[in-house]
């Protein structure tokens, strides 16, 4: 069982300007080693590209919990499978007061050699209702399934 509320670290630095990268850092396999990630603003806010935006990070948070989600789900149901394909869209707007948001995320997901495809389906679908991420941000999100045997 899941013991709540759990904490998550993560770091930046980086220097002075929007023309060099910076390196963020996430834990990895112990508590005691970090990887860095490389950063950057993107060209499309006339940064220098060059690293992982923060879009991008934000995209793969999104995807990255879908992902995770309906593994669980899948093993907790018995669910085998082949494969599970995932890809995301983020599309970056402004709201109506001129303001930049994340304003959509389509997520297609693709799953390969279930012998129960409609099993598969309906587990996909309940993914997109239990994913902590998506749950909690307030862009707006569609889903695109398929499932093969």
């Amino acid at each position: 069982m899941v013991q709540y509320p759990l904490k998550f670290s993560v770091s930046a630095e980086g220097l002075s300007g929007i023309d060099s990268t910076w390196n963020t850092r996430v834990p990895a396999h112990r508590p005691e080693e970090y990887r860095d990630l490389i950063a950057a603003i993107p060209p499309e806010f006339q940064g220098p590209g060059g690293g992982y935006s923060p879009e991008d990070f934000y995209a793969l948070a999104l995807l990255n919990c879908f992902m995770a989600t309906f593994r669980v789900i899948a093993s907790k149901s018995q669910l085998v499978f082949q494969s599970v394909k995932l890809k995301g869209e983020l599309v970056v707007d402004r709201d109506e007061k001129g303001s930049p948001w994340m304003k959509h995320f389509h997520l297609t997901a693709s799953v390969e050699g279930a012998p129960d495809p409609e099993r598969a389906r309906r587990l996909l679908e309940k993914t997109s209702q239990s994913c902590l991420i998506l749950n909690s941000v307030k862009t707006g999100k569609t889903f695109e399934f398929e499932a093969s045997a």
